[in-house]
């Protein structure tokens, strides 16, 4: 059976999608002058979730990008330094790794993750 390699692309709907992209390159690190990003390779989880989830939040958000970090606490600091709020709570860590949470400018939740050993 052929099946696919990775994923290829996020893409979603902004008010403002070159403020967006501006904040996600400052704050994340991510480079939307050049949209194709080669990623380290790692874990990458693909989930649906129960349609009554809290996971993602507000009840109307169909989805949630994850993003691996090497370092939780330093990217914590650094956002929280931007005046970003950063959620954490002790029961999203687990022995997959450590969790915390922000919201884009838009309110889209963008999960901070760094795997378990």
């Amino acid at each position: 059976m052929e099946k696919v390699t990775g994923i290829g692309g996020v893409f979603f709907r902004a008010r403002d999608p070159e403020a967006l992209g501006k904040w996600y390159t400052d704050h994340l690190g991510l480079n939307i002058l050049n949209p194709i990003w080669i990623q380290e390779a790692g874990p990458t989880a693909f989930a649906p979730f129960e349609q009554d989830t809290d996971y993602f939040g507000r009840p109307d958000q169909q989805w949630m990008i994850n993003f691996r970090v090497t370092d939780l606490d330093a990217m914590i600091k650094q956002l929280e330094a931007a005046d970003i709020a950063v959620e954490t709570r002790d029961e999203w860590d687990s022995e997959v790794g450590r969790f915390a949470r922000i919201h884009d400018p838009e309110g889209n939740p963008v999960e901070l993750w760094e795997p378990g050993a």
